[in-house]
Order: structure tokens, then sequence, then C-alpha cells
């Protein structure tokens, strides 16, 4: 199974070359490792109001964020349960209310991401806290369906501010430490990932509405917190006018694709995505079905996924990336998760999936490493504009993966649990991260890069 962390996120460029062609459209990653040497990450010269940028915020912001998303999941099937009357209501309002929360994310990026590179990162960010806190509030006090798609519009809306958190720390770092960067804020999503569904069952135990009003006081605190100690990280020289079309999420991504510089990134990040959602979205049922396991086996499972890309990201990333550089730990990343996947697939122990979750820490590299060179290969594409783009490709793979993996799901169900195709869902997992292994592999040999070991 893959990494919770990938939330989609890439940022602004470093690089001026608007060629048509890749390997001049990416030069400014032709330049070595150790010559791309910066300080740690800091605060633009130029943003100079009180009080300062501070890079912990965003890890803050991250992980109350997942926090409060993961302290409800345990309770909102079951409070919706209560509010719909009967179980074929409950399942048909469960998946209509989780695709509301992904279209109003896919719609909603682009939007919070270029008003983030109008109006600075602050503001939107701190409102993004308030619409979150509304958003748990509203459906823990309401009463019927609308009150509760109301509340979940609101939540996709400012969940949207993940890709301004990344923005944020893109500006604060510099081009060599983003990747390092991008991992510390993956670690954090993870963290909460792990916390929130744990805390938020113990908390279910005193009543359903309990996790939604913990999980309101997380974002109140946290918008106190951002109050205090968030400085502003966009300069005012370095803001961009907003546009409609910016805010496109069809031509956001649009953008993205037609650039020579990012196209192959964002191929191969969409597969990534696409493929991690649709591990996540099967585990549950691909291992009741294949082995027989009880959702305490599952917990482990989960909680084992989300530790080790706490600390691969946390804590290997940085060392991992100065050895190696961003190129190969792309091909790497993604060769180890493609490898998992059809392991996944073929297993026919359970305890071969423990195994393997142990030996493919490897694989939650891949995405940071990937996202810090698209971050500058973007040409002169504002820092939200482009995340928000991101953001929008990830969201509508969180609308559509769960639907491919369901259908996949359903034509292997009836199966023998020893048959070998029980795991065709993970098959194709592999595959597509594989696909998008060939694609960086092709982009690194037309783009060629100066790829050195630092010593």
């Amino acid at each position: 199974m893959s990494s919770p962390d990938d939330a989609p996120q890439a940022t602004n460029a470093t690089n001026d070359s608007n060629s048509a062609t890749a390997p001049d459209a990416t030069t400014a990653l032709n330049v070595p490792e150790r010559a791309q040497a910066a300080p740690a990450c800091e605060a633009s010269p130029a943003a100079t109001a009180p009080p300062p940028p501070r890079l912990h915020f965003v890890l803050v912001c991250v992980f109350l964020d997942m926090l409060g998303i993961g302290l409800v999941m345990p309770a909102l099937p079951l409070f919706i349960g209560e509010v719909a009357g009967s179980r074929e209501a409950q399942i048909a309002w469960y998946g209509a209310l989780v695709m509301v929360y992904g279209v109003t994310q896919f719609l909603a990026a682009p939007l919070i991401g270029a008003l983030s590179d109008r109006f600075g990162r602050r503001p939107v960010l701190l409102l993004s806290m308030v619409g979150m806190a509304l958003n748990f509030l509203i459906t823990a006090v309401a009463g019927n369906l609308i009150g509760l798609v109301i509340g979940r519009i609101l939540g996709g809306l400012s969940a949207a501010n993940m890709s301004v958190a990344y923005a944020y720390a893109s500006d604060v770092c510099p081009p060599a430490e983003r990747t390092k960067t991008f991992g510390r804020i993956g670690a954090a999503f993870s963290v909460g990932f792990i916390a929130g569904p744990v805390l938020g069952g113990l908390l279910a135990e005193f009543g359903l509405v309990v996790p939604l009003y913990a999980s309101a006081a997380v974002c109140v605190l946290n918008l106190v917190y951002g109050l205090l100690f968030l400085g502003e990280s966009l300069p005012a020289d370095g803001r961009k006018p907003f546009s409609l079309k910016q805010a496109n999420p069809f031509s956001s991504l649009g953008r993205l694709v037609v650039s020579p510089s990012t196209r192959a990134l964002v191929l191969s990040f969409g597969v990534l995505v696409f493929a991690q959602l649709m591990s996540q979205t099967s585990f549950v049922l691909y291992t009741h079905f294949r082995f027989g396991w009880s959702p305490g086996q599952v917990g482990v499972a989960l909680f084992l996924v989300g530790l080790g890309s706490t600390v691969m990201q946390a804590f290997c990333l940085g060392p991992l990336n100065k050895r190696f550089g961003d190129e190969r730990l792309v091909l790497m990343g993604l060769a180890s998760g493609g490898i998992t996947f059809f392991v996944y697939g073929v297993a026919t122990e359970g305890w071969m999936i423990y195994a393997i979750i142990a030996l493919n820490m490897l694989s939650f590299a891949a995405s940071p490493a990937l996202q810090s060179i698209v971050s500058k290969a973007s040409g002169d594409v504002g820092q939200g504009a482009l995340m928000g783009g991101l953001q929008s490709l990830r969201s509508a793979a969180v609308v559509l993966a769960p639907l491919a993996s369901s259908a996949l799901l359903a034509l292997t169900s009836g199966l023998p649990q020893g048959d070998w195709r029980v795991g065709t869902v993970f098959m194709v997992c592999a595959a597509l991260q594989f696909i998008g292994l060939l694609v960086m592999a092709h982009y690194f040999r037309r783009a060629p890069q100066v790829i050195e070991v630092a010593t």
C-alpha cells in the first residue's frame, strides 16, 4: 500500500526558459547538486511584515489539518447513517458526500492557489482554518442531509489549502532544500493520518458528534496559532495578478500538460497518485478477500505504512537526497513502488504484506523528489497556481481511483482466495508505477542533467 502523504504539491520555478523542447526547458536542472547548495529554509529577505515567516507553522498546519480530518473518519459514516435513516441510504449518501468533497477540491484548488499568488499565503491559510472549523461545526449540528452537503462543500474548499501550504514552504526554501522540506511536510501529513483516526475512534465512544467538535476545536487552535506566529512568505513584488483563467482547473492542468518542461512530470505525478489512491481504497477489501484479515490486522498494516512514510520523509530523505539527488530518488522510488504493488498482488500469505511494507520505505521518497523537480522546471507559473493545478489533479484522482479499484475488486470478488487474479487491482497499480518510471527515465534522457553523487 502507498503512503497517505501524497497530497498533490509542487512549487514555483527557478527556470526562466520557455523553449519548445524539454532539454532546453529544463536548463535550471542542469546544475550539479553541489552547485545548488543553499542555506537551510529561511524567509525571503523581502518579506518584512511581522511576524517573520515560520516554516514550522506549515508543518503544524498540515498536521492539524490531517488530524482534524482523521478525527471524524471513524464516526462520520455512522453519523450519516443516523441522518439518512436506512443502510441503503447511508451507503449512497456516504459515497455522494465523498464525491462532493473531492469535486469541490478539484474545482477550488486552482482558485485558492491563484488567490494566494495575488493576496499572499497568510490570509488564505488563515481563512481556510475558519472554513474547516465551520465545516465540522455545521456537520455536527446538521439535522438533515442538506446540512451535511454544505459541510462537505466547506470542507473541500478549505482542504484546498494544502497547495498554499506547499507554496509557503517553497517561498521560504531555496531549490536545493525543497525535496527535504516537502518530505518533512509529507511526514507531518502522515503523523496526522496515523493519530487522527485513533483519537477519533476513542472520542466517538462518547458520542458520534464528539469527534466533530474536537476537530473544530483543533482548527480554532490552529487559527489562533497562525494569527500569533505566522508571517507572510510572499513579498508584494513577487505577487501575480489574479485571473479567472488561472482559477479554472481545466486550464490550469492544461497549461501544465502543454508545457514541454512539465508535461512528462505531470504525467508521472498523475499515474503515481492514481496508483497510490487505488491501492489505498482497495487495501481493506483486498486483504479481507485474499487473507480473511480482521479490522485489527488491517489497522496494524496501515499503522506500519504511516510509520514507514514518516520515518523516510522526516529522517531519511535529506541524507538520501544529498547522496543520490532528485532524479535517482524518483527512479528508485517508482521502481520500489511498482515492485511492492506487484508483490502485494501475488502474495499468498498475509504475513508477506507486513514484510513488504517494511521493505518498501524507499517508495515514499518518489513523491517529494518528483515535486522538487517540478518546482525547478515550471517556468514562470505562480507557485499557488502551479500547486493548485496539481491539487486538482489529485482531487480528480480521489474521485476516479475508487471507482476503478471498486470495479476491479468487483470483477475478482467471486474468485477463490488462492486465485492469483484476486490481486489484479494491485497488478494494475504496479503497471501504473512502471509507466511512470519509463516516462521519467525517458524524460531524464531527453533532458540530461549533471547527476552527481554528493560526497
